[in-house]
């Protein structure tokens, strides 16, 4: 058995690509529509990682998802959380834990799917203005 992907709905694919690709750093595998269905498919991965992959999931009739924080979380390593959060700060994305103690911190997709960042390896020490920050959001 081998995981493939986990599927997402999005609302607006313009949008979520903007968010998973230019700011999140994720790179596009594959992208198919299917007319008869009325739907898009665009297959995500990390840039040196596509054996755990997301599938975004564009409706063409418009649709409102609810609930995006029952889905749970997406989680991604990465190499410098501190880095990481501050060029998504600086492309518009709140924060919505901050990484405090230089391991863990929390983002949302435009479509409310919460991801996880964790720090690779050992906890960066702790920074500022990571470490007295207060919650952005709920997360």
């Amino acid at each position: 058995m081998k995981y493939l992907h986990t599927m997402i709905r999005v609302s607006n694919l313009d949008e979520s690509l903007d968010f998973y690709c230019n700011k999140l750093g994720l790179k596009k595998i594959r992208e198919s529509e299917h007319e008869k269905g009325r739907f898009t498919l665009v297959f995500l991965a990390a840039p040196d990682d596509e054996s755990a992959q997301i599938e975004l999931t564009y409706n063409w009739d418009p649709e409102e998802y609810t609930g995006g924080r029952n889905f749970g979380h997406l989680a991604y390593e990465v190499d410098n959380i501190y880095q990481l959060c501050q060029r998504l700060m600086d492309a518009g994305v709140i924060i919505n834990r901050p990484p405090r103690e230089g391991r863990m911190a929390f983002i949302r997709s435009p479509d409310n799917i919460s991801i996880e960042l964790l720090q690779k390896g050992e906890p960066l020490a702790p920074q500022e203005p990571w470490v007295s920050m207060k919650n952005v959001g709920e997360w």
